[in-house]
Order: structure tokens, then C-alpha cells, then sequence
């Protein structure tokens, strides 16, 4: 008789990547290409200009431990546009995303939502007969726990931008913070 053992595996870490590269044609898809070659997924890729002309700043969001990352960063620094790769997942950040969020609405629930957004400081873009559509700007976990208050309503659609992030200048971590915030109520 043999016992069979099951392995637990803790699930990847999240790391956040802030890449800078030469504002060029084909950068993303060799990035993407590299990452598609080895095997690794890139769960959010924000891109846009960078505070240099002619310099872009792409944000991801990656699964993997340390060692991965650190592979990876290796593997970037490799292509000829890239110009800084910094894993900013430890660093204290200011952290954004934007969703837009499509929920039925119909004229007995429509006052509550509006009302849940207001706590969300989500913004209503748009109004049918039977539906809301809501702008919702904030931190990825903001935008988890509104879809988490909004799903009994029905939710149609999600478009989200993936998250971006400057490390914070000031070093203040204020997740650490919120933390220590938590623990003294």
C-alpha cells in the first residue's frame, strides 16, 4: 500500500515591473515575445510616454518568485531598447488602475448603486434604461473589492487598464502604514 503525498506549493508572487525603453516600433512585441518564449505570463502591461521624449515606461505585473524575476530582468536588459528594468514590488509606490464597469441597473436598485459608488469615489459615465456604467480609479485592491460589492447586481462588462506605479520619493511605505493603522483599532 502506498501513501500519496500531496506537495503544497505556495502561489507565485506578483511582481511589478517598471521597464524604460526607446519610444520605438516592435519594443512591446519583442518584450512580449520574450516573455511568450520562455513560457511566463504577463498578468497587467500598462504603456505609455515616460517623462524623457522619446522614452516610453511600461508597467507589469508578473507571477514568479525572485529567482524568476531576476531571470527575466537579466533576459530584458538583453534587448537592445530597454533602458531600466526595476523590480518595484518591495519599493513603497503610489499604485493606480482604471476600470470602467458596466452593472445592471434597474430603477429600484439604480439609487444603491450610485450610492456604493459614491464610497468608491467611482464616477457614473453613463445611464440606460437598465444599466449603469461606472468610472473607477484606485490602487488594483480598490478595484477588486468594488467588483466584489457590485456583483449581486449583475455585472456586463470590465475593461481595466492594468496597474502603473512610480516608487514613492518620500520612502513612506503606507501599506505599512495602513497596517499599523489596522492593529491600534
Amino acid at each position: 500500500m502506498s501513501t500519496a503525498t500531496t506537495v503544497f506549493s505556495p502561489p507565485a508572487i506578483k511582481h511589478t515591473l517598471s521597464v524604460l525603453v526607446e519610444d520605438e516600433a516592435g519594443v512591446l512585441s519583442r518584450i512580449a515575445g520574450l516573455f511568450a518564449r520562455r513560457g511566463f505570463n504577463i498578468e497587467s502591461l500598462a504603456v505609455g510616454p515616460a517623462e524623457t521624449l522619446g522614452i516610453s515606461r511600461i508597467t507589469m505585473v508578473v507571477p514568479g518568485d525572485d529567482q524568476v524575476v531576476e531571470q527575466l530582468t537579466k533576459q530584458l536588459y538583453k534587448l537592445v531598447n530597454v533602458l531600466k528594468v526595476q523590480d518595484i514590488t518591495e519599493t513603497p509606490c503610489v499604485e493606480r488602475e482604471l476600470m470602467l464597469l458596466k452593472v445592471n441597473a434597474s430603477s429600484a436598485s439604480r439609487s444603491e448603486i450610485i450610492e456604493l459608488a459614491q464610497i468608491f469615489r467611482a464616477r457614473v459615465v453613463d445611464v440606460s434604461e437598465d444599466s449603469l456604467t461606472l468610472e473607477v480609479v484606485g490602487d488594483p485592491g480598490k478595484m477588486v473589492a468594488i467588483v466584489q460589492v457590485l456583483n449581486r447586481f449583475g455585472i456586463r462588462e470590465i475593461a481595466r487598464t492594468g496597474k502603473i506605479a512610480l516608487t514613492r520619493e518620500s520612502g513612506v511605505n503606507t501599506e505599512y502604514l495602513k497596517s499599523l493603522e489596522n492593529k491600534l483599532q
